[in-house]
């Protein structure tokens, strides 16, 4: 069990006019101050995202159900928020520890005591692996990387052996696929750097990783198959290395991004069922707030899921209608700087007057385009007299939102509502991009 982040200065952190969207009235005080005053949406000013507590709630439950019943860890991939407190709820839910991407984002996690991490990289530079040496010399750091060359362990041990490391460090060797991201691209590559990596004092073969997200973008034949044959060279890898594991510590198998841990499940099954001592985790991140947009399209937890087994989108973004300039097209007030717009544009669902007066549905409508600070809605030429009517100039347009891990970044406090619609404000989420 992970100890408990240290979140408590969080809460004594100071608001500002340096924090996009906050209230004015809440500029000197602290967010625990502000939180105890009774926040609502309605004083925040736009564009903002807002995320919805009791989504977020039900999809921690979703998932931490889903991937128990199959028999898999969690480790779920923080850089999806870069928010601690988030982080805290999934470990409470459940997860075995928190994946990150570079080491910049484990020296943030460290500073929150976070005790359990997979780090979905490798580490080579010099002030990295010195920082990572002092690490471990707390006995309950749990830390594993990634390796996919030879080089990559020699360049561990020369820096580590000079900082003189308390104690090896857990290495995974990843496995690629041709076209993909990095990892050794054979299964017989992967087996000579896990050989390397057996005989070295300073790094211990921990198992086997790799990320099968970037083999496909839908739920085609093709992307399917393509995943599916990766995650079959995982497994035939790691039944290669058995031999070299020892029994110092951990072993995993790794993989799950959000789109098709339902194909990792289908994989690891057999294997999973014979060898119950290796660690089969999943690092599935966006699940906590999921979107509107291409998860909604392609995880197994959405539109094909049975109810209550879906993940629920738990962001949206918030725009104002500030312009007019021509029939069926308005402008609003957020853009690039506001919204993710990488895995599609944003989908207008709902109007109203104002932040906290009630919500009316939005058809006919879509964004077309999307600048630095704009948005552009269009209406369909059936129905231009929308403009004007269901979307007056000053009105408020909330988005639906494709892709969280662009989504939180652009944000250093999200405001978090009860639920969807609700103007109650319940907590603000600290990110560190």
């Amino acid at each position: 069990m992970a100890r408990p982040l240290l979140l408590d200065e969080l809460g004594n952190e100071h608001l500002s006019a340096r924090d996009k969207g906050i209230p004015e009235r809440a500029f000197g005080m602290t967010v625990t101050e502000f939180l105890a005053s009774g926040p609502r949406l309605s004083e925040f000013w736009t564009p903002i995202v807002t995320l919805d507590d009791e989504a977020i709630q039900s999809n921690l439950a979703v998932m931490a159900q889903w991937s128990a019943s199959h028999g898999l860890k969690l480790m779920p991939h923080g850089k999806t928020t870069m928010a601690p407190a988030l982080w805290q709820r999934q470990l409470d839910a459940g997860s075995l520890g928190i994946t990150l991407a570079t080491m910049g984002q484990v020296r943030t996690a460290r500073s929150f005591g976070l005790d359990s991490i997979m780090l979905a990289n490798a580490v080579v530079d010099d002030r990295s692996l010195r920082y990572l040496a002092t690490q471990l010399a707390d006995p309950e750091f749990r830390f594993v990387c990634w390796a996919d060359s030879i080089a990559t362990i020699e360049a561990m041990e020369r820096t580590l052996r000079d900082a003189g490391t308390p104690r090896r460090v857990d290495v995974c060797v990843e496995i690629g696929a041709a076209g993909g991201r990095t990892g050794a691209r054979t299964v017989a590559e992967s087996v000579e750097v896990a050989r390397r990596a057996a005989a070295s004092d300073v790094v211990r073969l921990a198992g086997v990783a790799g990320y099968e997200g970037s083999l496909g973008h839908d739920r085609s034949d093709a992307s399917l198959d393509a995943v599916r044959a990766y995650l079959q060279r995982q497994v035939e890898l790691h039944h290669a290395l058995h031999d070299l594991y020892d029994e110092d510590g951990d072993v995993y198998v790794t993989a799950g991004g959000s789109a098709y841990f339902d194909l990792v499940a289908e994989a690891y099954a057999d294997a999973m069922a014979a060898d119950s001592g290796t660690l089969w985790t999943l690092r599935s991140g966006a699940y906590i707030v999921h979107d509107d947009g291409f998860y909604r399209r392609i995880s197994p937890l959405d539109e094909g899921a049975a109810a209550p087994g879906r993940l629920r989108s738990a962001m949206r973004g918030i725009a104002r209608v500030v312009s007019h300039p021509e029939p069926g097209l308005a402008l609003l007030d957020g853009g690039k700087r506001d919204f993710p717009f990488d895995e599609g544009l944003p989908i207008p669902r709902q109007v109203a007057n104002d932040l906290g007066c009630e919500w009316e549905p939005l058809t006919n409508a879509s964004i077309l385009a999307v600048n630095d600070q704009h948005s552009y809605l269009g209406l369909t030429v059936e129905t231009p007299a929308l403009v004007g009517q269901d979307a007056p100039l000053g009105s408020v347009v909330a988005l639906g939102l494709s892709h969280p891990c662009t989504t939180f970044d652009k944000w250093r406090y999200l405001p978090v509502v009860a639920s969807q619609g609700s103007d109650r404000v319940v907590d603000l989420v600290r990110t560190f991009f």
